[in-house]
């Protein structure tokens, strides 16, 4: 008797262990059927799917566009050892004409770029586009011993440039242009020209009341004749 017990009794034990659920284990764990994965077979949070690989564009709810430009070991040595941190540069724009950058510092790689995000989003700069995607007139941006000089250029060329500058022009909706870096290669450098080369730029009616040939009150009502009127609204 005491033997049938020992048979009945041992399958029940393994349906309670059974039943019991599968706790999760934290990415890497020996369990995991590849790595990063977690014990239940989901991969949720993995790095390439939540960034979307290094350098690459991300939207986010507020429909900018992102780039992380660059990343970089910073190392200060203190008493005791090495503190050893990562600066992140980073653009943000909405394709239309605005855009952004900064940089930030952390102890982690994700936390920089997302600190720099944030500080991006808040310091955006407004630019003109004209027709066919360019820029109005060739300007010329210096930052340090970095000069960026941007041409305009005609529809189908594209942007010509390398990267920190094609991030912050492509961001920025321009999608025609030309540019030529002289001086220090630094990301942060180069952007920092292109952003007073930006700054520089003169529309149609800020040139013409330079030269005398209209008023800043002639241009606001021909403005305001070529707005449109809205039609009444009827009684509902």
């Amino acid at each position: 008797m005491e033997e049938e017990n020992k048979v009945v009794t041992a399958p029940a034990a393994e349906e309670n262990t059974s039943e019991q659920p599968r706790g999760r284990e934290p990415h890497g764990s020996a369990s995991a059927p590849r790595p990063g994965d977690r014990k239940d077979g989901s991969h949720r949070g993995r790095p390439s799917e939540r960034r979307g690989g290094r350098g690459g564009f991300r939207r986010d709810g507020d429909d900018l566009l992102e780039r992380v430009v660059a990343i970089n070991r910073v190392s200060k040595t203190v008493q005791g050892g090495k503190h050893v941190r990562f600066s992140a540069l980073t653009v943000v724009g909405d394709g239309k004409g605005s855009y952004g950058f900064a940089t930030a510092k952390s102890g982690e790689v994700p936390d920089a770029i997302k600190k720099a995000l944030e500080r991006s989003r808040k310091a955006m700069f407004k630019i003109e586009i004209v027709r066919g995607n360019t820029i109005a007139h060739d300007v010329e941006g210096t930052f340090g011993s970095t000069k960026v000089v941007l041409k305009p250029a005609n529809p189908g060329t594209g942007v010509v440039a390398g990267g920190p500058v094609r991030a912050i022009l492509e961001l920025a909706g321009v999608k025609n242009v030309v540019s030529k870096v002289y001086g220090s290669r630094a990301p942060i450098n180069i952007i920092r020209a292109t952003d007073a080369a930006l700054h520089s730029l003169k529309s149609y009616d800020k040139v013409m009341v330079l030269r005398g040939k209209k008023t800043e009150e002639e241009i606001r009502a021909a403005k305001a004749n070529k707005a449109p009127v809205a039609a009444p609204k009827g009684d509902k």
